[in-house]
């Protein structure tokens, strides 16, 4: 049974009409934000309980889960079929921490991305710390799951994508380089940049160019960058 804490992912789950089995509220928490979700829940007719804080906690498995805890079915993977034929699709090629995962699909979504796509092996999936982190985006942005990051990308390419992939060593600066749609944008795991095999199947290695001595930047930051450059740019063409 998936577990959901915090204000933003459990509200943004009752927004989405994601199925829940109950929501229990920390007894003697309150405010405007906390009613907010309990009249969700209702409205939803999902049974809402009062707890102690300490059950909370153990569901939970901290203390940072503001008050609210939701227990449901787990979070769906979508498939590759799933992505359409336009717009921007992000890739991760072993994105293993969680908090850079949901942060990662935080950004996506605010930019506009169609999707995120994750490999199943050495990655993050869809856990509680991912939804947290993701602040509610996880009901909005389909995640999809593959088997092979190389051979999604075979196949995004027959279906008339163009490969774009982050890397220090790329030869075009993010800002300068055309993105032609549908676009899907590759980012490499923490520490090790792009897997060999995954850089070969990239149409442009693109770089994000750097003032100091440092070579590369966290993750989900270097993917906020190029994400917000894609929709700005495509903005400008709208």
């Amino acid at each position: 049974m998936a577990i959901l804490s915090g204000i933003h992912p459990v509200a943004e789950a009752l927004r989405a009409g994601r199925a829940l089995d109950r929501l229990l509220i920390a007894q003697g928490a309150g405010g405007p934000r906390l009613q907010e979700i309990i009249d969700l829940a209702r409205q939803a007719g999902v049974p809402v309980r009062f707890e102690q804080r300490a059950a909370l906690d153990r569901l939970a498995g901290s203390s940072a889960h503001q008050g609210v805890v939701a227990l449901g079915a787990a979070q769906k993977y979508a498939g590759l079929d799933a992505a359409p034929s336009q717009g921007i699709l992000v890739i991760l090629d072993g994105v293993e921490d969680p908090h850079n995962l949901g942060a990662i699909i935080r950004t996506a979504h605010a930019a506009g991305a169609s999707g995120v796509v994750i490999p199943e092996r050495r990655a993050a999936g869809l856990t509680d710390v991912v939804a947290k982190a993701a602040a509610g985006a996880l009901e909005h942005l389909p995640v999809i799951r593959v088997i092979n990051v190389n051979r999604a990308l075979e196949d995004l390419k027959k279906r008339g994508y163009w490969i774009y992939g982050l890397d220090e060593r790329g030869a075009e600066a993010y800002d300068r380089v055309n993105f032609t749609e549908p676009t899907a944008l590759v980012l490499g795991g923490e520490g090790k940049g792009l897997h060999e095999q995954v850089r070969k199947h990239c149409d442009v290695l693109v770089r994000i160019p750097m003032a100091g001595r440092i070579s590369s930047l966290n993750v989900s930051v270097a993917a906020g960058i190029v994400l917000f450059e894609w929709k700005r740019r495509r903005g400008k063409s709208s």
